[in-house]
């Protein structure tokens, strides 16, 4: 049996032309596509509007899957690692990021392998105890890349270093050439994970648990990249061995 990936949702900012004028929720397309290219079977867990129906949300639906994936959205509500807003934050969803912190430590406590992207791994690191930069282009190093790519987002825009030693690099080795779309990036990194890989500019570009068992985070989409660079679902391949693995145990 396919182990069960659960994708965290978002929902559309616009009304849906489908479903009336309902917010609609919603996962990447690709991300499903790559699961399910490597043996996974996607479910989509969308946020409750109401934060205190959280803790019944997350308890009802840990069963039902092996493994968890944190897509990439909206940026993260700088209160949540004890800062405000500063100009250039854009949109936030705070009902969301609670969802996503409560899901994160039950997954983890339950031993599940989590996969984060872009988003997904900022959220992970301010919910373990870090804290991010609200916009690289005026909080970032002086001599920075351009993390917020013009070019198609499946296309690589710049170049990783990777750390030898790493699960990243058994997947991916020594270095590789992302995408990259985003505007926020780590700047405490949390207790508990490691910096597996870095921009030439220094941002934090993957991350894993110091156990190496169960969190691969990434700052880059491989979901959009996979069709053309098929290494891209490597990462993938990892999340869904490990909950095959759980699967098994549980």
């Amino acid at each position: 049996m396919r182990p069960i990936i659960a994708v965290t949702g978002d929902s559309l900012v616009d009304p849906s032309p489908i479903i009336n004028l309902n917010y609609a929720d919603m996962a990447p397309q690709m991300i499903k596509n790559a699961l399910l290219q490597v043996g996974g079977t996607p479910i989509i867990v969308p946020f409750p509007e109401d934060p205190s129906q959280i803790p019944a949300v997350v308890q009802s639906v840990l069963p039902l899957f092996s493994g968890l994936v944190l897509p990439g959205g909206p940026d993260i509500d700088p209160t949540l690692y004890h800062e405000e807003p500063r100009p250039h934050l854009g949109r936030t969803t705070y009902p969301k990021d609670l969802f996503e912190q409560a899901l994160i430590k039950a997954t983890l406590a339950a031993g599940k392998p989590i996969l984060a992207i872009c988003r997904g791994l900022q959220i992970l690191n301010v919910t373990l105890g870090g804290s991010l930069y609200q916009d690289l282009a005026t909080q970032g190093p002086a001599e920075q890349l351009q993390h917020a790519q013009t070019a198609p987002g499946q296309y690589p825009t710049h170049h990783i270093q990777i750390k030898a030693g790493s699960t990243l690099e058994q997947l991916m080795g020594s270095s590789a050439y992302v995408n990259s779309r985003h505007h926020q990036a780590v700047r405490q990194l949390a207790p508990g994970l490691k910096v597996v890989a870095q921009a030439s500019d220094g941002i934090v570009e993957a991350v894993e648990d110091q156990a190496q068992q169960q969190i691969l985070a990434l700052q880059w989409h491989p979901e959009n990249m996979w069709p053309q660079d098929r290494q891209q679902l490597a990462p993938f391949q990892k999340l869904v061995d490990r909950a095959q693995v759980f699967r098994e145990k549980d």
